[in-house]
């Protein structure tokens, strides 16, 4: 661990001594600090791009698939949960090392808590205790009764004697014992393979070890080369926020100016709109004036000939209507009722009457000399060039922010340079190179240590398969030489070596299962324990929470592997969350809490938008006094307008005399009237003169009445105009003004106000954009730079290695060769049972027939034999 502390200590940056005290933490001083109940919403800040943080890619792939051995190890699993049933015993742990920190002492063993921690581990060891105690007892027992079995033997006894008693049943016990040895002799292959099997794949995955050794190493080595690049990215980034800073900066009259404007533009372009809109209305107004001028004259003229061109008309239809030819009786009633109308041949409209509108007209074209419209848009313009005066006056500032930039990227890379990163992480990977130098030159006595490892269990295995092969040459032996027909005494020889067979079988098994005992016990005690207490803990993680436990190593020192690391056990930092975070492939600087030794947020916070450069933009002052909205002129021609006489025009006189027709009566109508008039005469020339008359006054209508209409339309429209324009119009002249001297009058001494608001609005879109660099620095530390998988790789390595690929595989060898040593027990009662059926007696039992009864005389001599078997 001494290299992981240097290599943690390393990324870190060295830098303990740079943390920034609480008091310089708030950068931006109280008065600089906007307002919110003050202060509108700044404008949303534009998103910057700092690409992509140069990846780490890592060979080593912490997983592992047993592949068919595995449903071995499950049944291992299942065979050690029976034994021990009992969760893992964290807390007991616990106050092991707690109370055992100074050193095991015999004396302290006899305190009460000390024994009741004792009799918790015996209860949790009590599976692994009553199958050791079958274990030792078997290794002791099984010599001593071998022994006394070969003893027993030696005096004819316990199966020595060689006479077989004839029984009724020989050949279903025979058969019986024979069934027996082959189960059990194939139970006891099927151990012999299974313990092979995993033999082998340790052996195997012994080499598979180098693998994971050499991509855990390369790894590290690829985590060493890429930090520096990665560090030296994030650092390099700050030029992205910074030229855009810079961007910004030279904009500073589009958008600061651009702020101020809006901000003023919201009293000030009304008032402008007010005074051009009355500059659109002098321009109608004289428009009007002259219509109503030339319509009332033209309309003065037309009416004198309309009454002259009427009275004409009339003198004549009377003239005609006293020809003698209207007193005959016939036709004097429709000369009569002619008559009666003649009255209704009149004008009616006298416009004659009416005052003339030039003095008014003569006013406004003398206003209408100043050209407001073009005073006005100069207003506009001098406001509109609020941008370019933010930009002259705020040159100096703009430079110094500048600078202050260029210092704060000469801090950040002198800082940068500062530590000896890339040195450091050079020795790091000599460091590494060495190391796996180091290991390689084990690979050979590994390779050897595994290989006698191999030859050892293969021997044990070749007991149990000597055994094996006597039992199965016995059996085929014995089966295939035994004779129905012969008696004890006279078996074949075939016969006989079966038995002896079996015989040299049990005797093997005797001298051998001890042995065998020994090393099953042996191997359950040691693998069944890491098993229950190293890597199931490790694969669920409750070895972590026994390490991240407060205080177990001190009393005094709350975490231990901040302890180790950093000097420091008050760090919330535990094993369990520094592996969760490498798992998911977490930055070191997250992983390992870095920021409780250098705040890389405070760091930046102090070198990138720190207080200096709000104090720069405090000064911003903006003078805009010099905009002028409404020039004198404009100011004259307005109130010159509101005088001009327009309101005291006789508008309702104009308007009585235009509601008026032209004539009294529609000359149309009296035409048609006196037209069908007529065609009631008799014909001749009184109708065609009345219809003559009718005609003429047609063709007045026609060439006199309808122009008149006309403008009389026209002056309708200019009259209506005119009125409504002169509607209150000194009222309306005098807000406009009055709008204007309000604006002139914020621009003037409300501006420093705005101004102040809009520069601070502005300074923190500027601070948002670094704002984005420190959030993209702190997320990338979190998640992209140094990310620490091979960590975690190495811990899953270790437990792959450990567990899978040794305990695994040494449970499984003992639990195939545990059985086939408990087998060999039934084993060897069977052998015995089974070899009194082949072998060839020295007596047996005589019967001879009587006619009475069965004499039997026993222990016969075996006649002599003509085989030397």
């Amino acid at each position: 661990m001494l290299w992981a502390r240097w290599l943690v200590l390393l990324l870190c940056w060295g830098a303990t001594s740079g943390e920034q005290p609480e008091d310089e933490r708030s950068a931006l001083p109280a008065e600089g600090q906007p307002d919110p109940r003050r202060q509108r919403s700044p404008p949303p800040v534009e998103p910057l791009d700092f690409g992509f943080v140069p990846a780490a890619v890592y060979d080593t792939h912490a997983y592992y698939e047993p592949g068919p051995i595995g449903l071995l190890f499950h049944v291992v699993h299942a065979f050690l949960y029976v034994v021990q049933p009992n969760p893992f015993p964290k807390d007991m742990i616990i106050k092991v090392i707690q109370q055992n920190m100074g050193g095991i002492k015999i004396e302290e063993w006899r305190k009460p808590e000390n024994v009741v921690l004792l009799l918790q581990w015996v209860y949790y060891e009590v599976g692994f205790l009553i199958c050791t105690t079958v274990g030792v007892l078997l290794l002791v027992v099984t010599p001593i009764i071998g022994a006394c079995f070969c003893v027993c033997r030696c005096c004819e006894n316990c199966g020595g004697e060689m006479h077989q008693r004839q029984r009724k049943n020989a050949d279903c016990q025979r058969g019986f014992f024979t069934a027996s040895l082959i189960a059990t002799s194939v139970l006891i292959i099927v151990g012999v393979v299974i313990a092979y099997a995993a033999n082998h794949n340790m052996s195997l995955h012994v080499k598979s070890t180098r693998r994971l050794i050499n991509t855990n190493i390369r790894d590290l080595k690829t985590f060493a080369n890429n930090t520096p690049s990665q560090i030296d990215y994030l650092m390099g980034q700050y030029i992205t926020a910074k030229n855009k800073v810079l961007s910004e900066l030279d904009n500073i009259g589009p958008l600061l100016g651009g702020r101020i404007h809006s901000q003023l533009e919201k009293e000030v372009v009304p008032s402008l709109d007010g005074a051009l809109r009355m500059a659109g209305a002098m321009r109608e107004t004289k428009e009007a004036l002259e219509n109503v001028s030339s319509a009332l004259e033209v309309l003065q003229e037309a009416t004198g000939r309309l009454k002259a061109s009427l009275s004409d008309e009339r003198a004549s239809l009377s003239n005609t209507l006293s020809d003698p030819a209207c007193t005959n009786g016939a036709v004097s009633h429709t000369c009569s009722s002619v008559r009666a109308t003649l009255a209704q041949l009149g004008a009616n409209a006298d416009f004659s009457r009416l005052a003339d509108v030039n003095q008014a007209l003569a006013n406004v074209n003398v206003i209408l000399g100043t050209d407001l419209s073009n005073i006005v848009q100069k207003g506009y313009s001098s406001f509109n060039d609020t941008p370019r005066l933010v930009k002259e006056q705020t040159r100096n500032i703009v430079s110094g922010v500048k600078s202050m930039l260029d210092k704060i990227g000469t801090e950040i890379n002198s800082f940068a340079k500062m530590f000896p990163v890339e040195s450091s992480l050079a020795n790091f990977t000599t460091f590494l190179n060495l190391q796996q130098k180091t290991v390689e030159s084990y690979y050979p006595q590994l390779d050897q240590m595994d290989f006698y490892r191999w030859i050892g269990c293969v021997g044990a295995l070749c007991m149990v398969v000597l055994v094996l092969a006597f039992n199965i040459l016995g059996l085929l032996c014995g089966t295939c030489g035994y004779d129905r027909q012969a008696t004890p005494t006279t078996r074949g020889c075939l016969s006989n070596t079966g038995g002896n067979l079996l015989m040299a079988g049990v005797g093997f098994s005797f001298i051998f299962a001890w042995v065998l005992m020994g090393v099953v016990t042996t191997l359950f005690v040691v693998g069944g324990n890491v098993e229950k207490l190293l890597c199931e803990p490790l694969a669920n993680r409750q070895l972590f929470k026994i390490i991240d436990t407060p205080f177990l190593v001190h009393p005094a020192k709350k975490n231990f592997l901040p302890g180790m690391l950093f000097q420091n056990p008050n760090i919330d930092l535990t094993l369990g969350s520094m592996y969760s975070d490498c798992y998911e492939n977490s930055g070191l600087y997250h992983a390992l809490q870095l920021e409780t030794m250098f705040n890389i947020n405070s760091f930046l916070n102090r070198t990138v938008y720190n207080k200096d450069l709000a104090k720069v933009f405090e000064n911003v002052q903006v003078d805009l006094q010099g905009i002028s909205l409404l020039e004198q002129a404009g100011r004259d021609a307005l109130i010159n307008f509101a005088n001009s006489g327009i309101g005291y025009i006789d508008y309702d006189s104009y308007l009585a005399e235009l509601n008026k027709g032209v004539t009294l009566v529609d000359l149309l109508t009296f035409s048609a009237d006196l037209e069908a008039q007529a065609d009631q005469l008799p014909r001749g020339a009184l109708e065609n003169a009345l219809k003559g008359h009718a005609s003429s006054i047609r063709q007045i209508h026609r060439d006199q009445v309808l122009p008149m209409e006309r403008e009389m339309s026209t002056l309708s429209q200019s009259i209506k105009q005119l009125q409504r324009t002169s509607s209150d119009l000194p009222v309306k002249v005098t807000n406009i003004l009055s709008a204007i001297d309000a604006a002139e009058y914020l621009i003037a001494h409300n501006a420093s106000h705005v101004v102040k608001q809009e520069t601070r609005g502005y300074m923190q879109s500027l601070v948002g954009y670094f704002r984005q660099y420190t959030q993209w620095v702190k997320n990338s530390l979190s998640g992209e730079v140094a990310p620490c998988k091979p960590i975690s790789n190495m811990v899953d390595s270790m437990e792959i290695v450990a567990c899978s690929f040794i305990i695994d595989s040494v449970n499984t060898f003992w639990f195939g060769l545990g059985g086939c040593s408990i087998l060999l027990i039934p084993s060897i009662i069977f052998s015995i049972k089974l070899a009194k059926y082949y072998r060839r007696m020295d007596t047996e039992d005589v019967f001879e027939d009587s006619p009475y009864s069965l004499t039997h005389f026993s222990r016969a001599s075996a006649p002599p034999s003509s085989s030397n078997c």
